[in-house]
């Protein structure tokens, strides 16, 4: 019961925190997006601090964190693993499900660090506006994250890996992280009861630019799938996890 309490209230400081900060920093975000990404990066940080504080949830970081120009593919099991990025790499922004940009404080800041809104409804729709987004400018200098399977998946769970970060690959001719988690683990995609433990993100060996798209999406799906079912192994997670037959039979899939 006493860990329900904690969680309730970790969350409840989570979003209050995130309107406090909010007040300090649009303003001045007004000005200068140095302050956007300022103020995202602070509240990220706290979110992780107040985790460990109040549940005894740590997040560790691994591998080479990206600071250039580049594109990260990652694994998406809850807000945690979009908390641990943001904390930590220089300018990130998303490509973003469109209707977040409605979002009280989150959509107003998603667009200012120049996240780009995508139709996830309409495959064919997606795929233009991102790539539209990107031809435009819209998204900006810095590193733009993607999550292949287009939402957040449980773990033990399995969705196959859309196109759009194979197409982005091909558009942007820049270097691809692929990035692994098992936050799912411990924060899940829905309720309030956080776990004590280690939640990972780790940043896997950049594809560089020049392979097909064809190549990309599966050594992407690969490397990040693997990576994230041996993390969540690491933390504990005794349910079956997705292997490579289940992930062919998904990727046939219509």
């Amino acid at each position: 019961m006493m860990r329900w309490i904690l969680s309730a209230l970790f969350v409840g400081q989570m979003y209050l925190m995130m309107a406090v900060l909010a007040v300090v920093f649009t303003p001045p975000a007004l000005v200068s997006r140095d302050w956007a990404f300022r103020g995202i990066r602070t509240y990220c940080r706290w979110v992780r601090w107040s985790a460990r504080a109040m549940v005894g949830l740590r997040t560790e970081v691994r591998g080479a964190v990206p600071t250039g120009e580049v594109l990260i593919a990652s694994k998406h099991q809850s807000f945690l693993d979009i908390i641990m990025i943001c904390s930590v790499v220089p300018r990130p922004k998303f490509v973003m499900k469109e209707s977040l940009k409605w979002a009280p404080i989150l959509g107003w800041y998603a667009l200012r660090i120049g996240c780009v809104p995508v139709d996830r409804g309409k495959r064919a729709r997606a795929v233009e506006q991102m790539v539209t987004g990107v031809r435009e400018g819209r998204a900006g200098p810095g590193q733009l994250i993607i999550y292949p399977q287009g939402t957040r998946v449980a773990p033990g769970a399995y969705l196959p890996y859309k196109v759009g970060a194979a197409v982005l690959y091909e558009e942007l001719r820049q270097p691809l992280v692929p990035a692994a988690t098992n936050v799912g683990v411990f924060w899940p995609r829905t309720g309030i009861y956080r776990k004590p433990g280690q939640a990972v993100v780790e940043f896997l060996e950049p594809i560089p630019p020049g392979a097909t798209a064809a190549v990309v999406l599966r050594d992407v799906e690969r490397r990040v799938e693997a990576r994230s079912n041996a993390l969540m192994r690491e933390a504990g997670f005794d349910g079956p996890l997705p292997g490579a037959d289940a992930q062919g039979a998904a990727r046939g899939a219509p």
